[in-house]
């Protein structure tokens, strides 16, 4: 069609030079002549067209490259009209200047007839009966192919309504005849003219920056809109996502921060053709290591589990069946000293990456001697094991729990940071922790909690209305646990700059905004154990960050083994918290006043906030 339509407007550009260098009793050269000429003209712009890759869907409409490519095929066909004149072929009028003059109209009749046809399939289509009106915030390329979508799209659920940017420069333009109307300080006055009830955030590329989705939906949100987010350029790129697939903000958006992604490179070639060994390997970080890990192409992956399913599932995930007939996957409880024992022994690893804890923090200030079975005398199994084979790096993950513990999951694991400093001080090698904030998406996570509350139809049960708290996603925490292999000295604890503290009320209304209906949000009180706000760093810990910028490099004081051993035989649970909250603290490091020397309450100086 497109070719038929350039042979049809080279035809009259053929006639109009005609007509404009001749009289009308000039035209007829001969009997037949204006049909030949017509005809050859007509041959002449499809074949340089078809050169030119007009007709083979190279170029997109209404670009550059269309454009130059209209260009050129306009050349080529004036100058074979020249070269068939010389021939002798009889044209229209032999007059000076009527193959430019055809070329001139035959090129703008081109672009007209596509310019055209381009309009025509943008025009407006007509939205659904039911579909809602927006405010598209951001008028860029990705903002304009939103528009441009919904505006096209018959039926579609969204109508664009307004436009607003807060780049000055784009004040006065639309786009499909829908104005930018300003920049973010207009919103609530667009959306009051309008009578839009959603904003959709048409940010894809590079600038997609956490701190300004965050700023935008919280915005949106003092108006009373509902915010929408376009997928990023990843999962337009990678996946079968759309521009217009517009859908609520994924909890990496709330965070304020853009996703961390540190160079692994140089840590890469420190795993490939090694053994390796993971516990808690089917846990959220284990699982997710073990998937990393397999990648960089180790000598061996041995994952060590106590739950069965566990190691089910990542071994289907890694090599696409399950059959656990294999030594890579070991079921052992790190409790079992003789057992952990005979597995090093057996898989020699070369590196271990220690993931395996118990960590629900309510229940262990119920059950405290389990967090002294498991994060304590388990780690120190692990160490112990590891030591004996001879492992040449060992990293431990705690928590940040752990930076001036008052619950016993955070003594419980500050003490595993001091028995790893113990065998750095004790054994060649690397040995390191790494301090986590809360990992989205993990197993029994606050989200994964919340999700399941709003889709009961509430409420959503928050401790307090200013409880906050770090977050990461699981490729930022396998990130820091690699990078902890290359930039950690042993002895130390690792902790990754995750930006702003994030407050639980904040997430729990985006996520219910989400719902189809109305979701309440109690508060029931901070529980024994749990702060209000969380620390990165101890009383004393410096913010020393040597190697990167994103990770502190923190000193840890040792503990001797034996005073661990020393309190194993205890069960009763306060015994169990004291000689916990004992241990943490190491002598001349005591807590500062206002904070809580002992487990099971919270600071007084946090609860008065």
């Amino acid at each position: 069609m497109q070719a038929a339509l350039d042979a049809i407007a080279w035809t009259c550009g053929l006639l109009i030079a005609g007509l404009i260098t001749s009289s009308a009793s000039d035209l007829l050269v001969g009997p037949g002549d204006l049909v030949i000429a017509c005809a050859v003209t007509g041959t002449a712009a499809v074949l340089a067209g078809a050169v030119c890759g007009l007709y083979s869907g190279r170029y997109q409409a209404e670009t550059g490259a269309e454009l130059s490519a209209v260009l050129v095929s306009a050349g080529l066909t004036g100058l074979l009209l020249v070269g068939l004149c010389k021939a002798g072929l009889p044209l229209v009028s032999d007059k000076p200047g009527m193959s430019g003059l055809t070329a001139l109209v035959g090129v703008l009749a081109m672009i007209t007839v596509r310019a055209a046809v381009a309009a025509i399939r943008r025009r407006p289509r007509q939205p659904a009966p039911t579909a809602v009106k927006v405010i598209v915030f951001g008028a860029g390329s990705a903002g304009t192919q939103l528009v441009q979508r919904l505006i096209g799209q018959p039926g579609a659920q969204y109508q664009p309504v307004a436009l607003l940017d807060d780049d000055p420069g784009k004040r006065r333009l639309r786009i499909c005849g829908i104005r930018v109307r300003g920049g973010r300080d207009q919103l609530a006055e667009v959306a009051a003219e309008t009578g839009a009830t959603v904003m959709v955030i048409a940010i894809a590329g590079g600038c997609r920056d956490g701190q300004v989705i965050r700023d935008l939906i919280t915005l949106a949100e003092s108006i009373g809109l509902i915010t929408k987010v376009i997928p990023s350029v990843e999962e337009l790129v990678a996946g079968p996502a759309r521009i217009d697939d517009v859908r609520d903000p994924r909890i990496t958006q709330l965070l304020g921060r853009d996703p961390i992604r540190m160079d692994l490179e140089s840590a890469a070639g420190r795993f490939a053709g090694r053994r390796i060994l993971v516990t808690g390997a089917g846990g959220s970080i284990g699982s997710e290591l073990c998937r990393q890990l397999h990648l960089l192409g180790p000598a061996s992956l041995v994952m060590l589990d106590r739950d069965e399913s566990a190691l089910h599932a990542i071994q289907l995930a890694l090599h696409g069946r399950a059959l656990l007939d294999c030594d890579e996957v070991v079921l052992a409880d790190i409790t079992d000293a003789f057992r952990v024992r005979e597995v090093f022994a057996q898989a020699r690893p070369e590196i271990v990456f220690h993931t395996a804890a118990v960590k629900h923090l309510p229940l262990l200030e119920r059950y405290p001697a389990e967090a002294l079975k498991t994060n304590v005398a388990g780690t120190l199994n692990v160490l112990q094991a590891a030591a004996a084979c001879g492992v040449q790096s060992f990293v431990n993950v705690s928590t940040d729990k752990a930076a001036d513990p008052v619950s016993v999951l955070g003594t419980s694991k500050r003490i595993t940071e001091r028995l790893t400093a113990h065998m750095a001080a004790e054994f060649p090698g690397t040995w390191v922790s790494v301090r986590f904030g809360n990992v989205l998406g993990s197993r029994g996570s606050l989200l994964g909690s919340l999700s399941a509350q709003i889709a009961a139809g509430g409420p959503v049960t928050v401790t307090h209305p200013e409880v906050a708290r770090y977050f990461m996603t699981a490729t930022e925490a396998v990130q820091l646990v690699l990078q902890a292999v290359a930039v950690g000295e042993s002895g130390e604890v690792l902790v990754l700059d995750m930006g702003d503290q994030v407050r639980i009320v904040d997430l729990a209304r985006r996520m219910a905004a989400s719902a189809s209906r109305h979701v309440e949000i109690a508060f029931t009180g901070l529980r024994p154990g749990e702060k209000l706000t969380e620390d990165l760093l101890g009383n004393g810990e410096p913010d020393h960050r040597p190697r990167h910028l994103l990770v502190r490099q923190v000193p840890v004081p040792v503990l001797d083994a034996g005073e661990v051993t020393g309190i194993g035989h205890l069960t009763d649970p306060d015994e169990v918290r004291a000689a916990l909250a004992r241990l943490a603290v190491a002598p001349g490091h005591e807590q500062s006043a206002g904070q809580p020397a002992l487990p099971g309450q919270p600071a007084k100086a946090e609860a008065s906030r």
